[in-house]
């Protein structure tokens, strides 16, 4: 009698948000390596930008989707996640990297101002976490739901108050989710990255400054020498995060940011 081979397990499932660019680009692409299908969203501009992403990710031998849509939108976070699972088949892991920074002094600074960047990096945040978790738990299956924080989600800077707070309060929900989800083999955590050479942190000035980001470091105070954090290294941990062998890694925050906090 022949022997029937083992089947193989079928391919984890990723959402990035933020993923047309910089930090969220390295992730999706970083978990394609792992194996992983991923859905890639962005805001509906950045489409053109998804679709690169997405066809990198299908060199690599993994399906990928493009999504659109604003992550402080609850409509169109609960469609992001039902579009994944419709078209690729579930949910893994759930990356809720897309954020905004602004840099204003703090005596200048509007409510309006403070609530759009808590709005997208606290709100948008949340709503990730809830719509990923309630389909993880419907599946039984686990999975791993990992969140932005940051160097300024661990201390303080001038003329970046509404920011630094935003990232103190993803690592705090990321803890109150994690204690919850623990019993459903979900784990919760959180990227704490330095200055990173993307979109996000360049400035029309920079080359008037010293460099890549150095609008960013003369505002906030930091030193203009200050070492970036390569993409491909918070994807990295990021990616490590996502693995199924840590499923005893919950309700963190690393860091990795060349020493400018150590925790």
């Amino acid at each position: 009698m022949a022997s029937s081979s083992p089947q193989s397990n079928p391919p984890r499932i990723a959402i990035v948000t933020g993923a047309a660019q910089g930090i969220g680009e390295a992730i999706a692409l970083r978990l394609a390596d792992d194996g992983l299908d991923v859905a890639v969203a962005d805001l509906p501009s950045k489409r053109v930008q998804l679709e690169g992403v997405a066809s990198a990710i299908e060199a690599k031998g993994r399906r990928a989707l493009v999504l659109v849509g604003d992550i402080t939108v609850e409509e169109d976070v609960a469609a992001v996640v039902a579009k994944t699972v419709e078209e690729l088949g579930g949910l893994d892991v759930m990356v809720a990297n897309a954020g905004v920074f602004v840099s204003i002094p703090f005596v200048d600074m509007t409510v309006e101002e403070l609530n759009r960047v808590l709005r997208v990096n606290v709100c948008g945040s949340m709503l990730c976490f809830q719509h990923a978790a309630r389909q993880m738990i419907q599946q039984g299956r686990g999975g791993r739901i990992i969140g932005a924080s940051s160097l300024g989600g661990k201390r303080g800077f001038p003329s970046a108050t509404a920011y630094v707070a935003s990232k103190f309060a993803v690592r705090g929900l990321a803890q109150c989710v994690a204690t919850e989800l623990w019993e459903h083999n979900i784990t919760v955590n959180t990227y704490a990255p330095g200055v990173a050479a993307t979109p996000m942190t360049s400035h029309p000035d920079d080359a008037k400054n010293g460099g890549t980001a150095a609008t960013l470091f003369k505002n906030t105070g930091m030193p203009i020498d200050t070492k970036l954090v390569p993409v491909s290294e918070v994807a990295e941990l990021v990616a490590y995060l996502a693995k199924p062998e840590t499923s005893s890694v919950t309700g963190q925050c690393f860091s990795i940011n060349n020493g400018l906090h150590m925790d």
